[in-house]
């Protein structure tokens, strides 16, 4: 399997089709054991369908469905790899207990407590759940493990901290360097130095001091009283523990998108940085908001993510959209039902190449001295790709001599064999075509086979999109989309400042009924709409909107 790819599907099937040994590391989130509705938050069929399996029994029935999944992920975990799990105290007991110490036998490295809200009053007569648990477990005793310091990543406490800088740029705080009241005298201390002699003694004797100076590590203030320096890259920081409550939840701003259960990135960042190295593969295999394949892609991971329901799929794709630039690397968004625009449109050794490999075929690569042929089946039958419809009898009668000519001996043994002495795809045959098809086999036992792209792939039609603007008042505007689709509409996403030459962006992920309000400065804006029908096929419409100039539409 392809990395930097995310996948619509169920993650027990796709990871049953993956290679062993070939992911790093796992990160998964997976639905909480809380047996409410609430579970269901994106709302389409997809995740309905996976909630409702899993509710088929109690606790029981919850570990066998999560215990499936996780015996493949320990499958296709690298013997250096190693899984983070995210649970609560609903079921984290069972988890551990009957999953991960039963798959990772010996292998437990530890357990994280997230700290992800604060406390609330309330009447309740027990205590608040405010943390989460993240179960570290390894695959073997050799596992990539590099721990940060704690000190580095409360980049709050160190700027509020190590607040003044030296000429050379290191950061430094201040500490005391002479005693005071507080502290008591200390008369054997006293000493004078460089003119100044502290009221209740030095900290330390004169040759600690003089050191400590001739280190440049006194600060004399322009008061003439002395500090001493405390440098940053000097301080011994202590090693990362397993409560995090230096992380905060996702309140607000740029990094929310509207999914109750995200997780912040810099949870994210942290696991992924631990645990992994540059260019290493991180699995997702419940990727729902998107955060683990975007915090991969940042910090230079390849990444697979997968997950049942389109809307999860969808915006981790736009999310991965707004990260990605002329200089990003290429992902695959793999969905159930393919474009039929794209397919029918994208060139033409691309759309062969993927049909044959979508059959457990080899597309030819050099398409020279091929006789017309596009590949071949393992076993050497030859392929031919029309990206057309309604083919004709000329193509069965120029592929029968091609096949022919590339291996008359395989030719032979096939007709012999009653196998099929090629195949010809296309999106639709002609009644010619079907006619001599049927002629060849029962006149001369010859089999040809026709497929059509439909039989290999499953294709539709995307939405088609139509948007309006009507304006409520000076400057504020109320826009509606609408989609035709063969599926119907699972949401909406809308970009207000849409660049063309940069593509869709959005500022809003997940709009439900496709309607939007926004006070808008004067001048020319272009918006954008994009509706997702229900197989993730995706439409788009934009429009011209001149603030006080009226709308026009393009």
């Amino acid at each position: 399997m392809s990395v930097n790819r995310l996948i619509l599907g169920d993650n027990l099937e796709i990871l049953r089709t993956m290679e062993s040994e070939t992911i790093d590391l796992i990160y998964l989130d997976p639905p909480f054991f809380s047996n409410r509705d609430y579970e269901v938050i994106w709302g389409d069929e997809g995740e309905v369908r996976s909630f409702q399996d899993r509710w088929a029994g109690g606790i029981e029935h919850y570990i066998a469905w999560l215990k499936e999944r996780v015996i493949e992920m320990h499958r296709v975990l690298k013997p250096t790899g190693s899984i983070f799990l995210h649970c609560d105290w609903h079921a984290d007991a069972y988890i551990r207990v009957d999953i991960l110490d039963k798959i990772f036998v010996g292998n437990f490295r530890g357990d994280i407590v997230w700290k992800r809200t604060t406390a609330h009053n309330t009447t309740s007569r027990k205590f608040g759940f405010l943390t989460d648990t993240i179960f570290f477990y390894s695959k073997s005793d050799n596992y990539t493990f590099s721990p940060p310091k704690a000190l580095e990543h409360n980049q709050e406490y160190t700027t509020k901290t190590y607040r003044h800088k030296n000429e050379d740029g290191r950061l430094f705080r201040t500490h005391l360097v002479e005693r005071n009241a507080a502290l008591g005298i200390r008369p054997n201390l006293i000493y004078e130095y460089k003119g100044y002699t502290p009221k209740w003694g030095w900290m330390m004797e004169r040759e600690k001091l003089e050191k400590l100076d001739a280190d440049g590590k006194i600060l004399w203030n322009s008061n003439g009283t002395p500090q001493r320096k405390i440098y940053l890259d000097e301080v011994e920081k202590p090693v990362l523990g397993n409560l995090w409550d230096d992380i905060p939840n996702v309140q607000s701003g740029k990094e929310k998108i509207g999914y109750p259960t995200q997780k912040p990135e810099k949870l994210l960042e942290r696991i992924i940085s631990l645990a992994s190295n540059e260019g290493d593969t991180i699995l997702d295999p419940f990727v729902g908001g998107g955060t683990t394949v975007v915090v991969a892609d940042k910090l230079n991971r390849k990444w697979v993510g997968i997950d049942q329901s389109v809307a999860a799929i969808k915006v981790s794709d736009l999310r991965l959209k707004n990260l990605h630039n002329l200089y990003s690397k290429p992902y695959e968004l793999q969905l159930r039902t393919y474009n039929y625009d794209v397919l029918r449109n994208q060139n033409a050794f691309e759309f062969e190449t993927f049909i044959i490999e979508q059959m457990g075929g080899i597309s030819n690569q050099k398409q020279r001295n091929d006789f017309g042929l596009d590949g071949r089946m393992p076993d050497n039958t030859p392929i031919q790709v029309k990206r057309s419809d309604n083919i004709g009898r000329n193509v069965i009668d120029n592929f029968l001599s091609a096949v022919q000519r590339s291996d008359e001996q395989l030719f032979e043994k096939n007709r012999t064999n009653e196998k099929p002495i090629g195949y010809i795809v296309a999106f639709s045959f002609g009644k010619g075509a079907i006619e001599e098809v049927a002629r060849l086999k029962n006149k001369k036992h010859i089999i040809i086979e026709l497929k059509k792209v439909s039989d290999i792939v499953t294709y539709g039609k995307p939405p088609k999109v139509t948007l309006t603007a009507n304006e409520l008042e000076q400057y504020k505007y109320a826009f509606e989309a609408t989609a035709e689709s063969e599926t119907g509409t699972e949401h909406y996403s809308w970009d207000f400042d849409h660049k063309p030459k940069e593509g869709f962006k959005a500022d809003v992920y997940l709009d439900k009924i496709g309607k939007q309000v926004r006070k808008l400065k004067p001048g020319v804006h272009q918006i954008a709409v994009e509706a997702v029908d229900k197989s993730g096929l995706d439409g788009m419409d934009t429009i011209k909107l001149k603030v006080n100039g009226g709308v026009e539409t393009e």
